[in-house]
């Protein structure tokens, strides 16, 4: 096996698999040492392996455990293990000193006495690092396995670096292309790898075709033996706020914040904005020029219905604020974090929504328990106490 040719490929192997050289050169040096164990080493034998990736010169290592007499398990011990018929002796067994007792094998230990011969500061516990004579020639099984050592510890590598790219883009809008669409799931190809996008994380009344490009929100990132999970979501509320975010200039240098949001996925969306810089209309930055801005983040969404309504500190206003378009009468702040709110007769219907979603989201927006009523039932509410 010629170890020049795979150094001249560590940078190539890298770029191509987005991953360090380090972890290219690790598991190059995990595979010789697998294939020098292979073809010179013994049984039980620790070999490690340095690559010097600029000669392709290799330095060789075997690793034993220093042990003392009472580490190690006496001949009166293992008898004892063999008339009980006990294959392995317990690991749970441990020394005076807290170290776990071993069976003796010379391949992976070496006595203290010993060991100090070669390091005379070295004591028990620690492992001894001994000086290997370098190989060049391999047989055939070696280099299958080398190869396959390689092919593992890069896959492993490449599934790690892959972990961590998505795991620090959570929170985060990401593109993707829809690869298929399975009976409860769609799976979109998001770059160096595939987002699953659940049932429950999809829009209601969203149809996905293969080819199709769309955004969606990184809910979470999991890691599975058959590598990182990326879990998306299109239903997510925060989805909203990222694509503002994204064609607003003014929300991502912070000069308009969103304060809150309420959504229901596919239908409709109430966001309350403030600003934070003199001069800045925080409901003019989020609308555009002709609408622009929010028309983006509507068509990205499916035609979702986006009120985008001002913040404000004085619970009367927010509420009114919140129950837009429907124009209000009058509020009345209860007990209880309740609000009644009164609303011409005409606007009544606007002010509830079909099937009460403006009161609905305007609850959630301000976090207010609200309820709508017409100016003249609320009169007619208060003559009729009055009278009894």
């Amino acid at each position: 096996m010629d170890i020049k040719s795979f150094t001249s490929a560590i940078a190539q192997i890298a770029e191509e698999k987005g991953i360090s050289s380090e972890k290219v050169i690790e598991s190059i040096e995990s595979a010789i040492a697998s294939a020098y164990k292979k073809d010179y080493g013994e049984k039980g034998q620790k070999i490690l392996a340095k690559l010097n990736p600029e000669t392709g010169e290799v330095k060789f290592w075997q690793v034993k455990l220093v042990v003392d007499k009472k580490m190690i398990y006496s001949e009166e011990e293992l008898e004892k293990f063999k008339k009980k018929k006990v294959k392995e002796e317990p690991s749970s067994a441990k020394t005076i000193e807290g170290k776990e007792k071993v069976r003796f094998n010379p391949e992976k230990h070496i006595m203290i006495g010993e060991a100090k011969k070669i390091k005379p500061k070295i004591k028990a516990g620690e492992e001894l690092i001994i000086d290997l004579q370098p190989k060049k020639d391999y047989g055939r099984i070696a280099a299958q396995t080398a190869k396959q050592v390689i092919l593992q510890k890069i896959r492993e590598a490449e599934r790690e670096a892959v972990y961590e790219e998505y795991k620090s883009k959570e929170g985060e809008i990401i593109s993707g292309i829809v690869q298929r669409v399975e009976a409860r799931s769609v799976f979109l190809d998001i770059g160096k790898t595939l987002g699953v996008l659940p049932k429950n994380e999809q829009v209601p009344g969203e149809f996905y075709r293969p080819s199709q490009r769309l955004k969606a929100y990184i809910l979470k990132v999991e890691k599975t033996p058959k590598g990182p999970l990326i879990f998306l979501s299109r239903a997510y509320p925060k989805i909203v706020s990222q694509l503002f975010e994204l064609e607003v200039p003014e929300v991502s240098a912070g000069q308009v914040v969103i304060k809150s949001l309420a959504r229901e996925p596919g239908s409709r969306t109430k966001i309350a904005v403030a600003s934070t810089a003199e001069g800045v209309d925080p409901i003019g930055s989020m609308v555009g020029q002709r609408g622009t801005r929010v028309m983006a983040v509507i068509n990205e969404l499916g035609g979702e219905k986006i009120d985008i309504i001002e913040y404000s500190e004085n619970p009367e206003q927010y509420i009114a604020n919140a129950m837009s378009p429907a124009k209000v009468s009058e509020i009345k702040i209860m007990p209880k974090n309740k609000a009644q709110v009164l609303v011409p007769e005409d606007q009544l219907s606007l002010a509830i929504g079909r099937d009460g979603q403006n009161v609905r989201l305007a609850a959630k927006l301000t976090g207010w328990k609200i309820d709508v009523k017409a100016s003249e039932e609320a009169a007619e509410g208060l003559k009729s106490e009055k009278k009894s």
